[in-house]
């Protein structure tokens, strides 16, 4: 875990909430008492003692709520650092919807309208792509570019279906499957280039230049079709064709970087300028 301490200012109308970043799980764990304090305009020691109530109360009613709360050291206003229980994002909106607070209304309408939206995606799937589509839209994204990510979207899915029928079922292993083709044409897994890009939760296909995209969708468009050639079977066989796929990537990474005489990668991130 990355132990630095961050404040999140602009959730709670301004109001500082200690949250600890969490590298290997990419989420945040986020102060309860200070969200507490903020929901229910009380001090720090009254909302200490509304979350022991509260927590007390949700333990009874078999609430899995206190079961994921983690203690993690957050500095005080003392300058010293306590334990303190923490909650992830999915925990802390779980715990906003137990709090009965006018502050609380407005994330509780959210996550209202936010299940709607998706029992109306499970009837008409394509507002779902609309939706997507228009957020993109709002952040700068062209139509061209759009389209693009749609189609590697579509090639990506293609890929886990092809590993689906060649021995592969379980998310972790797609994962390590894909940083193989990483690793090898790039020489950073997925994590490590989304930590060179500085970028967490974000997308890292949405922070990646033409070239970078094109390398990365080379990899795993060779990588399907080794696939579906060689037949390989689970984990291990699977990994060697990753990697052959992913060298296809890294030999077309090497002669561009020979004819334009500079690295394709960079720590470029919300490439946005270059799609408009």
């Amino acid at each position: 875990m990355n132990n630095k301490i961050e404040l999140i200012s602009n959730l709670f109308e301004g109001h500082e909430i200690r949250c600890l970043w969490d590298s290997n799980k990419e989420d945040y764990w986020i102060s309860v008492v200070d969200v507490i304090e903020v929901l229910t305009g009380t001090n720090y020691q009254k909302s200490r003692n509304y979350w022991k109530v509260l927590k007390s109360r949700l333990s009874k009613e078999g609430s899995q709520l206190v079961t994921i709360c983690n203690q993690l050291k957050m500095k005080s206003s003392d300058g010293k650092y306590y334990l303190q229980d923490t909650l992830n994002t999915d925990g802390i909106f779980r715990l906003i919807e137990s709090i009965p607070s006018k502050k609380a209304e407005p994330f509780k309408i959210w996550l209202a309208n936010l299940g709607k939206e998706r029992v109306d995606e499970v009837f008409d799937p394509s507002l779902g792509i609309d939706k997507m589509i228009d957020f993109y839209l709002n952040k700068g994204y062209s139509l061209e570019w759009i389209k693009e990510r749609i189609d590697a979207i579509i090639n990506r899915k293609k890929l886990t279906q092809t590993w689906k029928s060649h021995g592969i079922s379980d998310s972790s292993e797609y994962a390590i499957l894909t940083n193989e083709i990483y690793k090898t044409w790039s020489g950073m897994t997925a994590k490590e280039y989304k930590e060179y890009k500085n970028i967490r939760k974000e997308s890292l296909r949405d922070n990646m230049s033409d070239l970078e995209i094109l390398l990365t969708n080379i990899g795993e468009v060779a990588t399907r079709e080794l696939t579906n050639t060689h037949h390989p079977i689970g984990l291990e066989q699977n990994k060697l064709i990753s990697e052959v796929g992913g060298g296809i990537a890294k030999n077309t990474k090497k002669d561009l970087e020979e004819k334009l005489g500079k690295t394709v990668i960079n720590s470029n991130n919300k490439m946005i300028d270059n799609y408009k």
